[in-house]
């Protein structure tokens, strides 16, 4: 598949936007989205390479796109991105998303995904580390500006969002070159 450059900087800029960081703590997931996630892993690609190559993030890659966050985004970071995955996106309210993808609802959807991005790469055992070092609980500041608060329940990693909702991450650490994402279980929402 041929990504064209306004593509892989829009994309660039969704995954950018739900940047944060876990340790080895995974949630059960489901194995195909773990083995598909892996298989887009590289190297050498950036954020955006990975989620615009796997088809479990067609729609974090279409609200990147209608945030038009590409050129905000495509820079070197480094970036941590908490990025749902489609099945996330589907706990959403249908009519809710349909409507944040709209050009009248730009900036709301801009704020939701910049509240998906963490300035800085955070690999999964950083975030471990800060959550045992703040007593149990981190928090973490989101390129939006306002806080998700992660803590470990067993093995996992729960990111707590301003409006209370939960999240799991369920697959650490898939390198980029301009940084690293956490695919998470659940959209995450600023308030």
């Amino acid at each position: 598949m041929r990504i064209s450059p306004k593509m892989l900087l829009t994309t660039t800029v969704a995954l950018t936007l739900a940047a944060c960081s876990t340790e080895a703590p995974q949630a059960a997931v489901d194995e195909g989205a773990v083995e598909a996630m892996a298989e887009t892993e590289t190297e050498t690609g950036t954020i955006v390479d990975v989620a615009v190559g796997n088809a479990d993030f067609s729609t974090l890659v279409a609200a990147v796109t209608a945030a038009d966050l590409g050129a905000t985004l495509s820079g070197d970071g480094p970036f941590t991105v908490f990025a749902p995955t489609n099945d996330a996106f589907a706990k959403v309210d249908s009519d809710t998303l349909t409507a944040l993808l709209t050009p009248a609802k730009k900036a709301d959807l801009t704020a939701l995904l910049t509240y998906h991005v963490v300035a800085g790469e955070l690999k999964a055992a950083d975030v471990v580390k800060a959550i045992t070092d703040g007593g149990g609980t981190a928090t973490l500041t989101t390129v939006q500006g306002a806080p998700l608060k992660a803590t470990l329940d067993g093995d996992s990693v729960i990111l707590e969002d301003a409006a209370g909702g939960k999240s799991t991450v369920i697959l650490t650490d898939v390198d980029a070159s301009n940084g690293v994402i956490h695919a998470i279980d659940t959209v995450v929402m600023p308030g």
